[in-house]
């Protein structure tokens, strides 16, 4: 087991590579998930700390890791506005979302990445549902059913196909988090499908990668309900693209970002 993780401000590959991860009540599996990255590939990992209530805050930091914290909850979408801001002020140019809970596999970093350093697309998701059997690895047949509907639905909106559009494991680089004004997006789940809608608006090109998850009972998970939620946002958001890109209506989250402001903590319009 790693006790502290080396880091460094030296950008590696040309390109600084940071890991950012959106923690609440990791800390049973925080340890075994930073096992699992291949450092060589990172330069960085930051943690954000949306509230936890357990000791992940003091065990981020035992382990080296830049940590942020949130002293009151700000939600799944909030937590990663501050992982992306504080990320970019860090000099970060490929950012990757990993999930603490151990849920998703991150030895698939090297896979994620190496595109975006090839500059043969702006954003790279790994997908459950690409060449794999996504059931496999515990996922609910109610929640593996609502995939496949909601993705059918994005890829008729978007005029694109991905196999998956609601995956935790994700990497941007610099250019797409700086064109997306995401800090206009949700501070709930639905954060993960307003930048996508935002990046395809731009024009920004999306690739996906198979990956397997773990369901297990440490790996924070929404149940039904919140599940129905956050479908009818994600079909609300639809709605909204569709209504804007035809100039039927305009709507604050499709706007260019103010550039030159980066406090997380700003109003959204």
């Amino acid at each position: 087991m790693n006790s502290v993780i080396p880091m460094s401000d030296a950008p590696k590959r040309g390109r600084k590579v940071i890991v950012v991860m959106p923690a609440y009540n990791a800390e049973r599996t925080l340890q075994r998930t930073l096992d699992d990255i291949p450092m060589d590939w990172v330069d960085e990992i930051i943690l954000v700390d949306d509230g936890s209530r357990d000791g992940t805050v003091a065990l981020a930091r035992s382990l080296g890791l830049r940590v942020f914290v949130h002293e009151k909850n700000k939600g799944y979408g909030g937590n990663q506005k501050t992982c992306y801001t504080e990320a970019m002020k860090r000099g970060g140019e490929i950012m990757v979302m990993v999930h603490p809970d151990h849920q998703y596999d991150p030895t698939v970093i090297p896979q994620l990445i190496q595109p975006l350093l090839d500059g043969a697309c702006d954003a790279m998701f790994g997908s459950r549902m690409l060449g794999g059997l996504p059931m496999e690895g515990g996922m609910p047949k109610w929640k593996y059913l609502a995939n496949i509907f909601l993705t059918a639905v994005e890829n008729a909106a978007f005029y694109m196909y991905l196999t998956e559009y609601h995956s935790g494991l994700r990497a941007y680089t610099r250019r797409y988090l700086e064109t997306v004004n995401f800090m206009a997006d949700s501070d709930d789940f639905v954060f993960d499908s307003e930048i996508i809608a935002q990046g395809v608006l731009r024009g920004l090109r999306i690739r996906e990668i198979p990956i397997e998850t773990r369901y297990f009972e440490e790996a924070s998970q929404i149940g039904i309900g919140r599940s129905i939620v956050y479908g009818l946002s994600i079909l609300k958001t639809l709605v909204k693209f569709k209504l804007h890109k035809k100039g039927l209506l305009k709507f604050a989250l499709f706007n260019e970002p103010a550039r030159g402001r980066t406090d997380t903590d700003r109003s959204r319009s």
